[in-house]
């Protein structure tokens, strides 16, 4: 809200002009779905109204019926005990803060269904002795809520690194890391989530198209300082 400029909708349409679909509105024209603001990775626009239509039904079943599929790249304070699991608990707004979501009880008003599948990919500090620091978690969703990751892994006990709105009470925690890993989690701009994988059908000729996109240079450096921290410590 409130960003006129510099977004991905003003890049769009400078790009398609008016030939972009208008389904999606005019504050999100050729949005099929959305990422957190600050989350980096592939998202899918719609050019024409039958496509915007089509590919916003696959999103909507979010592939229990159809070849949609969807990964998600989160590093986050701690692991899960399980290397994998499902998050089941309906989401809605936050009682202390209406601007944030929150786990909440199903009678809530606004209470809505949402899980997520979670597969711990790395561990990161773990010693026989103690717990991993932090981990590199894939996030599946069989529902797609506003900052739903994020709000189901801080549930789970696990918040993002960077996030300031869900993983505010663990940023003292990169006061325990060493240089310079601790340096790079402090000066973190962003939570650290990033929209690994999207497949899906092509609306017209039903060819299976898969899209994965890279780390972009800030997350990439950040993984690759735990990976070097983790084995110099676990040697």
């Amino acid at each position: 809200a409130g960003n006129w400029t510099g977004t991905l909708v003003n890049a769009l349409i400078h790009h398609c002009g008016g030939s972009l679909s208008g389904v999606g509105g005019v504050r999100r024209p050729g949005i099929v779905h959305r990422l957190d603001k600050d989350t980096s990775g592939v998202l899918v626009a719609a050019k024409n109204d039958r496509t915007h239509r089509a590919l916003s039904d696959a999103f909507a079943d979010h592939g229990r019926t159809g070849d949609l599929e969807r990964a998600y790249d989160a590093l986050v304070w701690g692991a899960p005990a399980r290397m994998t699991g499902t998050i089941d608990a309906p989401l809605g707004r936050s009682s202390s803060d209406r601007t944030r979501q929150a786990v909440v009880p199903e009678t809530q008003d606004d209470a809505r269904h949402a899980v997520t599948r979670f597969t711990v990919r790395e561990r990161f500090g773990a010693k026989p002795d103690a717990s991993a620091v932090a981990a590199l978690v894939e996030c599946r969703l069989e529902t797609g809520r506003t900052h739903q990751i994020r709000v189901h892994m801080a549930h789970l006990g696990h918040p993002l690194l960077g996030d300031r709105d869900y993983g505010r009470a663990f940023f003292t925690k990169a006061n325990t890391l060493p240089a310079p890993l601790g340096e790079l989690v402090r000066a973190f701009p962003r939570q650290a989530l990033h929209a690994r994988l999207l497949a899906f059908r092509h609306p017209s000729t039903g060819e299976l198209m898969r899209f994965e996109a890279p780390y972009p240079a800030d997350l990439a450096e950040l993984v690759e300082a735990f990976r070097r921290w983790d084995g110099a410590t676990t040697r």
